[in-house]
């Protein structure tokens, strides 16, 4: 919206030119997401703890847990918020990637949102039934997949991209619908398996988001594309400032979350989240490369499939308990411990991702 406003007045004042710089709204876009959050998070808390809507504990976790019960949940929903804003505000809105991103923050979050409700408000432990949960997430990311196909205005768009090596190309062709799919979905839930522990999530979260946002610069712009080797994507620049608006809005957002949380974002946040990350990825072909940066909800989410499967096959438990940061509670280690352990193996796992740019 302002840049249109900012266009506009271009033509009467030429420093309003400045604001069609990418790389000026990313960081608007930032600082917009920072602000919301940063102002209107003590009214959010205030309001959910109000209202009694607070996080149940579950007992069989680890007891130092218990504590957090009745702490104010569903936060997220002032994550989503400080995005929207802010890309509405700062973003090129006759961009196609955008909206399709926002239709993804929305749907995915609304799904999240219902299934809080459910079992904050409604006292319903199941939340929204999983076949339900997973029907609505297949609608969004299925969604999504279509209208990146259907509108694909070049043959990269849909091609697979193995990083490290910049000859190799994989044409989807149809397959990409279902690719993306899976990228999508499993993106979302990874992020909500990791949301266990105070800041635990949102932090890996911006980390890639940030990487992301430095591939999506690179890879709408011819000359670097060319330069790196990587897909040159037109318009995927503008998801600078996208990615821009889940740092600021989730820096923000740690502001209150980090430990001892005074809020917990909830699946209203987490599943939208990853969502996104799962989206971007796919318009700047870096999914394997998510794959690499996102490296601890990779390692989250495998721990309870492995969990899961030993057990059913075994009648044993690999870990003490799943997702795999509760192992590493249970086995005493402290919650700042594990949180900030995780935390500087992401930023080396997103130093990873970033280094592919070059070795290839």
């Amino acid at each position: 919206m302002l840049l249109l406003l900012t266009e506009y007045l271009t033509q009467y004042f030429s420093a309003f030119s400045v604001f069609r710089y990418i790389t000026l709204r990313g960081i608007l876009g930032v600082l917009t997401a920072l602000s919301i959050s940063l102002l209107l998070g003590p009214y959010l808390i205030n309001q959910l703890r109000s209202r009694q809507i607070g996080q149940a504990v579950r007992t069989d976790g680890p007891q130092s847990h218990l504590s957090k019960s009745g702490t104010p949940t569903m936060g997220g929903g002032l994550i989503l918020l400080a995005i929207a804003v802010s890309t509405l505000l700062w973003g090129d809105l006759s961009n196609r990637y955008v909206w399709i991103t926002l239709y993804v923050l929305i749907i995915f979050g609304a799904v999240g949102w219902v299934d809080d409700w459910r079992k904050v408000i409604e006292k319903n432990p199941r939340g929204l039934p999983a076949r339900w949960k997973y029907f609505w997430q297949s609608v969004g990311g299925f969604g999504a997949a279509i209208l990146l196909y259907m509108t694909a205005q070049s043959p990269v768009e849909t091609q697979l991209i193995v990083p490290f090596f910049k000859d190799v190309i994989i044409d989807m062709g149809i397959f990409f619908i279902v690719f993306t799919y899976f990228v999508i979905v499993g993106s979302s839930n990874a992020v909500n398996l990791t949301d266990g522990l105070d800041g635990l999530a949102i932090m890996p979260t911006v980390m890639v988001a940030g990487a992301l946002a430095v591939f999506a610069y690179l890879s709408g712009h011819v000359q670097f594309a060319n330069y790196l080797h990587i897909p040159y994507v037109a318009g995927s620049g503008e998801l600078i400032i996208i990615c821009g608006a889940i740092v600021g809005a989730g820096l923000g957002f740690l502001w209150f979350n980090t430990y001892p949380a005074q809020v917990f974002m909830g699946d209203v946040g987490a599943l939208s989240l990853g969502a996104v990350l799962g989206v971007v990825a796919v318009i700047v072909r870096q999914e394997l490369v998510l794959v690499i940066m996102g490296g601890i909800f990779v390692l989250e989410t495998v721990s309870v499939i492995l969990q899961v499967a030993s057990y059913k096959l075994t009648g044993r438990r690999i870990f003490r308990m799943a997702p795999i940061h509760h192992h590493f509670e249970l086995k005493g280690w402290p919650e700042p411990r594990v949180i900030v352990r995780f935390w500087i193996i992401s930023v080396v796992l997103v130093l990873i991702g970033l280094a592919t740019l070059k070795l290839r």
